[in-house]
């Protein structure tokens, strides 16, 4: 097994044609917009293929704990499978983190994508097996999703150039530039990874953050946390995607302001990743250089190999 320090590997690239696998780690969903993100997955190009075990409901969990792991690693063990795309957050993740099997996901690197609760998965696989995994759209909200967002992730999925991310209304909240690893994810649920043998590394990476439906003060508690856990400790740099009912911008980027004011890494807010209208895939464990002059977060390298 690979420790945190090791060389990213990155997956093979997506082709038309390939065929990605479905699984529900986290909570059960909508059929109807399973089916209509299904639908949009083929009208791209790409087969699809699942367990009927992804509609079990076991309370607010996909189906048993031992059934959501089986799925992921059935799916990274099929060699018929280029990559895995989560069916919808929710809740459940960090309840299957023991139940995976981290050589046969380490010996078998394909795509691994989706947002919100999945940032458990997204953190561990990377610092379990080295993988480089995606941040982006869940296969329900692909049932709804624009087509900036659909483009970005065919981009992130498949292209061979580099990704470069420029946000539109980017905010300063501190300046400079640095360069590192992407990490991170939705707030909440990497905060509930501190303490345990999962929790993530963010030394010399760029934390990506986001979050929805959190008042302020909650914000700022989970963010105080992980600064007293000592998370933050020698981070690189760090953006922010969207806080979708989260207060008002200025309420967030004051708080970023006073959590980090003792420092002096670059923190860029403005990002079209996670809850917003727009979800842009981008890769996690990849090498990046933030510039906020330029309002730009620019990968060294593809996401992924041809």
């Amino acid at each position: 097994m690979l420790s945190k320090d090791k060389k990213s590997v990155r997956p093979p690239s997506l082709k038309q044609g390939d065929t990605i696998g479905i699984v529900a780690p986290a909570g059960p969903f909508d059929p109807d917009k399973f089916m209509k993100g299904k639908a949009v997955l083929e009208s791209m190009g790409f087969q699809t293929i699942f367990d009927d075990s992804i509609f079990q409901k076991n309370g607010f969990l996909a189906g048993t704990d031992f059934q959501r792991a089986d799925q992921v690693n059935h799916l990274f063990a099929d060699p018929s499978v280029q990559a895995i795309i989560c069916a919808r957050g929710g809740y459940g993740s960090m309840r299957i983190l023991s139940l995976l099997d981290f050589e046969t996901i380490q010996e078998n690197p394909k795509i691994f994508l989706g947002f919100s609760d999945i940032s458990v998965l997204l953190s561990v696989l990377y610092d379990q097996c080295g993988l480089v995994t995606f941040h982006g759209p869940l296969v329900t909200t692909l049932a709804r999703a624009t087509e900036k967002t659909i483009m970005a992730m065919k981009t992130a999925l498949g292209s061979d150039a580099p990704l470069e991310l420029i946000p539109e209304d980017g905010t300063v909240i501190k300046p400079g530039v640095c360069s590192g690893l992407m990490a991170g994810g939705n707030l909440t649920t990497l905060c509930h990874l501190v303490g345990t043998p999962f929790a993530p590394n963010f030394k010399g990476k760029i934390l990506l953050l986001e979050d929805v439906g959190e008042m302020p003060y909650r914000i700022d508690r989970m963010l105080t946390q992980m600064k007293l856990a000592g998370c933050f400790d020698d981070m690189a740099g760090m953006i922010l995607g969207a806080f979708k009912e989260c207060g008002q911008l200025n309420e967030i980027v004051d708080i970023f302001n006073s959590i980090f004011e003792d420092t002096n890494i670059p923190i860029l807010a403005g990002f079209d990743i996670g809850h917003g209208i727009h979800n842009l895939t981008i890769p996690m464990g990849m090498g990046a250089k933030l510039d906020t002059d330029k309002k730009q977060l620019l990968f060294h390298e593809p996401a992924t190999v041809a």
